[in-house]
């Protein structure tokens, strides 16, 4: 059965790539990626890469921290209590509490700015700004059919005249419905008018609140010129900031619950049932083509299988292969005499460490020594020590003494 194995194998894949072609889409296209993360590291249309790697040339002498920690609890770097410190949120949803909410507050009253943009904004934040916001449902739409969706407006005098930004994109249609207008500037609105961005003085700080985190978003700020908005938007943070704290705490507190919502109706199932843009369940199919080949393997592989003993090849000698080549560099050099030198050195240490004979001294007693434990003629051993002797002197060396002497050494080695 096992030489039917391969045409099985090959006859379910093909199988598969059929049921993959007939399945999938007639006609190829890129499809456009609407997830909305408004994550930093994220380089899809609804991230927020772009704006996160601005910072840097907004604020040129701030470091950047990104924190999970809740507010307040920022670690060593962050000292709640110094001032010309920023903390920006760009997400989804803004879930503070009225602990958090205080936390914020009193870091902004120590003279540092606070800058949040975000589509929700819980009730504890509403009442500490003394505002109400209103969530709309956010544009799914298809893509293609959408046409300056999201309008956004600087109003003046936070810039020199009123400047509108728009873009072909989704939009959570967020606004503010009331605001506190003895103690609330508005900075920006969309294109009815209602209010989006707004301004709150808090002690010796800022909060800025922004209810369209979209316009942070990577397809928005390289439209055309919108990157003219984040510059003008965030010019209201102190340009001699030292710390900017990137806060992920509401994002992952949103992802945490998610995850809480999917263990409830069971991990697998909810594997099972995911599904691309075109309403298929790829994950599905993969799971069970998956099973199917992995029956077929152990039908297959039932019968045992003398196990394959590997050829072991002997260890190479690399030691050697650097010398040797060492050696060529010197030849193809022409510095004979060097070359020779080393080649003396290493005869005299070869004799040191076998044969334990001092080389300090290279006279007739050293030759009957070393003659009387190797191999080698005395007639041979003199030579060599005849042409060391001669290279101390300062004689120069041709290319066929070089020769010569390489053999009478190779010579000694091969009989000691």
């Amino acid at each position: 059965m096992k030489k039917y194995f391969p045409y099985i194998i090959a006859f379910v894949i093909a199988g598969a790539i059929m049921a993959l072609l007939f399945t999938g889409s007639n006609k190829a296209k890129k499809v456009f990626d609407q997830r909305i993360t408004l994550r930093k590291q994220d380089k899809i249309p609804y991230g927020t890469y772009v704006a996160h790697r601005l910072l840097k040339g907004l604020l040129p002498n701030a470091t950047t921290y990104t924190s999970r920690q809740e507010p307040g609890y920022w670690g060593d770097s962050i000292t709640n209590s110094k001032d010309k410190q920023a903390y920006f949120f760009i997400g989804n949803r803004f879930t503070a509490d009225e602990y958090e909410m205080k936390n914020l507050i009193r870091f902004a009253e120590k003279g540092n700015d606070v800058f949040i943009s975000a589509s929700y904004i819980s009730a504890a934040a509403d009442d500490a700004i003394k505002c109400n916001s209103s969530s709309v449902s956010s544009n799914f739409s298809n893509f293609f059919e959408l046409q300056d969706s999201m309008t956004t407006v600087l109003k003046s005098p936070f810039v020199l005249n009123d400047s509108s930004y728009t873009y072909p994109g989704l939009t959570f249609n967020s606004y503010f419905t009331s605001i506190d207008t003895t103690t609330t500037d508005v900075l920006g609105t969309d294109k009815s008018g209602k209010p989006l961005f707004i301004h709150l003085a808090a002690g010796e700080g800022h909060i800025f609140l922004h209810l369209e985190p979209l316009a942070f978003s990577n397809y928005f700020l390289l439209y055309k010129n919108n990157i003219d908005y984040y510059e003008k938007a965030l010019s209201v943070i102190h340009p001699n900031t030292k710390k900017i704290i990137w806060d992920e705490y509401f994002t992952a507190k949103q992802s945490s619950s998610q995850n809480n919502d999917n263990r409830r109706t069971g991990w697998f199932k909810t594997l099972m049932n995911m599904q691309n843009s075109e309403g298929q369940k790829p994950f599905k199919w993969a799971f069970w083509l998956f099973l199917l080949l992995l029956l077929l393997f152990v039908l297959m592989e039932m019968r045992r299988k003398q196990r394959y003993i590997p050829v072991i090849k002997p260890p190479k000698n690399d030691s050697l292969d650097f010398v040797k080549t060492i050696g060529r560099l010197y030849y193809d050099k022409g510095d004979h005499k060097n070359l020779c030198r080393k080649m003396g050195a290493y005869f005299l240490e070869h004799v040191r460490a076998n044969y334990k004979i001092p080389t300090n001294l290279l006279d007739d007693k050293f030759i009957r020594t070393l003659q009387y434990k190797s191999n080698a003629t005395e007639a041979e051993i003199r030579s060599i020590v005849s042409f060391i002797k001669f290279m101390d002197d300062g004689g120069m060396v041709s290319k066929e003494q070089l020769i010569i002497f390489h053999q009478e050494l190779e010579l000694f080695y091969k009989k000691a």
